[in-house]
């Protein structure tokens, strides 16, 4: 795969930045689970792409590390003010619509991870204990695979926040 015609058909796409690692070198962090377990986002337990469903933070980061190099990708979008629900919501959408593209660019085996919890359903079908509707399509979080995105971002050669009223996604592709 040629990553610097992937980066730059990112980019052409609407990504911010893009660049590419190897996943030897990301830091995993099984610590990053208990956000999870604090149920924040309120799909912990519910959403078949976030713990537990998932797996444990031992059996993802071992799936993760089957792959040998990352594409990480970012937008930024602009907020009214830091109180702009419906601003992120947006942005968040917007950047799930870009990454099921860039998806597409990939000719290798790999493993989308994004930001948040899968965006492909708008209920996911955990909510009503049935199984997923769309395995193919399902996305987890990068943090969901104890992920730090923050020093993802760095070792990308990225910014983790991107200034005030601003709110910055990660989505990355391991193959």
């Amino acid at each position: 795969m040629n990553e610097e015609l992937i980066i730059q058909k990112c980019l052409e796409l609407g990504a911010y930045k893009a660049g590419c690692a190897n996943v030897s070198d990301i830091t995993f962090d099984p610590n990053l689970r208990k956000a999870c377990e604090a149920n924040i986002c309120g799909n912990y337990g519910k959403n078949l792409t976030c713990p537990p469903a998932i797996g444990t933070p031992e059996e993802l980061i071992e799936r993760a590390k089957g792959y040998s190099r990352i594409l990480v990708f970012q937008t930024v979008s602009q907020l009214e003010d830091s109180f702009d629900i419906e601003g992120i919501e947006a942005a968040q959408n917007r950047h799930s619509e870009l990454s099921e593209e860039i998806g597409k660019l990939f000719d290798v085996p790999h493993l989308q991870l994004g930001a948040g919890g899968c965006p492909v359903c708008e209920r996911c079908a955990g909510f009503d204990g049935e199984p997923c509707r769309y395995p193919d399509r399902a996305v987890a979080s990068l943090e969901a695979y104890c992920i730090n995105v923050a020093k993802l971002a760095a070792l990308v050669g990225m910014k983790y926040i991107n200034g005030p009223n601003t709110v910055t996604f990660f989505t990355g592709y391991l193959y």
